[in-house]
């Protein structure tokens, strides 16, 4: 990729419409001063104190932010929340970041707003993530919310350029990817082909068919041997590399359509018609890997609306997520500016070390 090309891919993407369809998590950062910490006189616990928090659109709200970051003009969100306090503060982020949420995200008393609650402990300056708090649903989603999610995708399709599919609950129908969304999003892919259908997928990655998918290296084994992870603790079966690339080649033909497997300091390979191998964008410093997989995610699928060739992409994905793996607790995003000035980093060799491909995944 020259400069120029990419130049031309973020002029274009303020003139893009893209629809964002999945679980929409509130992603609440709680800042807790290790220095305050008091003692409960009732339990004689250790009373955490709150000085801070963040409210931020997690999971498939990761990906809208990072879309608006990069300048997509139009962002549109179809998911369903629950008229609960997790839902009104996941609305204000989303509006704070100009989402178009109105009309397309379902409120619903029937479910609860899944949120990532992620303690900060801040000490001597520096925060770090303690064990996280979710709140998710964990029974089907109703079917009345179902069918009325699938209407207002159909709906959306005359007016945007892609559509971004965000599978990020792991409980089988309890998230809006329903086996029944899964298999009517094949049936509009197949019927408009010249839009972009991109989808990423926890668990169930190797069930899409006829879009575009986003495996790392443990999805694309599991989609086809079932067997990268060997425990109910996520112990991991070794695996190499090169049976990796034959389990993406493999999921291609199953998904038909291309495969961008995410392979840590080896970069990004796309299966499809061909093989190609985009190295990864390497980094230096202090990073965190929070929401990196969701910002590759949002620089793929824009170059692709955009006009970009695969490959380009890819490279688009990679320095995204160059970028955001060093804001350091936070779900960070990517600007063109800093999209422009990682390029002439690299260019000009000015990067060592860390592979950022290593945390597209988390």
């Amino acid at each position: 990729m020259t400069r120029d090309t990419l130049e031309k891919i973020l002029d274009r993407l303020p003139e893009l419409s893209i629809a964002v369809f999945g679980d929409f998590f509130l992603d609440r950062y709680f800042i807790i001063e290790s220095a305050l910490a008091e003692r409960s006189v009732e339990t004689g616990l250790t009373a955490h104190q709150v000085v801070g928090k963040r409210l931020t659109p997690g999971a498939a709200g990761t990906v809208v932010s990072n879309l608006r970051a990069l300048g997509v003009g139009e962002v549109v969100c179809i998911g369903a929340i629950g008229t609960d306090g997790e839902g009104y503060e996941l609305k204000k982020a989303l509006r704070r970041i100009g989402a178009t949420y109105h009309t397309w995200l379902i409120e619903s008393r029937h479910i609860v707003t899944p949120c990532y609650t992620k303690p900060m402990l801040r000490e001597n300056g520096k925060e770090r993530e303690l064990e996280r708090i979710d709140i998710k649903n964990r029974t089907p989603l109703p079917v009345g919310i179902e069918d009325e999610l699938i209407e207002r995708l159909e709906t959306v399709l005359s007016e945007v350029s892609g559509v971004i599919v965000a599978d990020q609950v792991q409980e089988r129908n309890c998230g809006m990817v329903t086996d029944k969304v899964r298999g009517r999003l094949e049936e509009l892919a197949r019927q408009h082909p010249r839009k972009v259908f991109f989808a990423d997928s926890r668990l169930r990655i190797g069930e899409f068919r006829n879009v575009i998918t986003k495996p790392n290296m443990f999805e694309a084994v599991n989609a086809i041997r079932g067997d990268a992870r060997t425990d109910a603790v996520g112990g991991i079966k070794e695996f190499t590399l090169e049976e990796a690339q034959d389990c993406g080649r493999k999921l291609s033909l199953l998904t038909q359509r291309d495969v961008y497997m995410t392979a840590q300091e080896h970069g990004i390979y796309i299966f499809g018609e061909n093989q190609t191998h985009v190295p990864a964008v390497r980094v230096e410093g202090e990073i965190d890997p929070v929401g990196a997989g969701d910002s590759c995610t949002a620089g793929i699928v824009s170059a692709l609306c955009a006009g970009a060739s695969p490959e380009d992409a890819a490279f688009l994905g990679n320095i995204v997520a160059s970028v955001t793996v060093q804001k350091i607790g936070e779900t960070g995003t990517a600007s063109p500016e800093e999209v422009l000035n990682r390029f002439e980093e690299i260019q000009h060799g000015a990067q060592n070390l860390l592979p950022s491909s290593e945390f597209l995944k988390t």
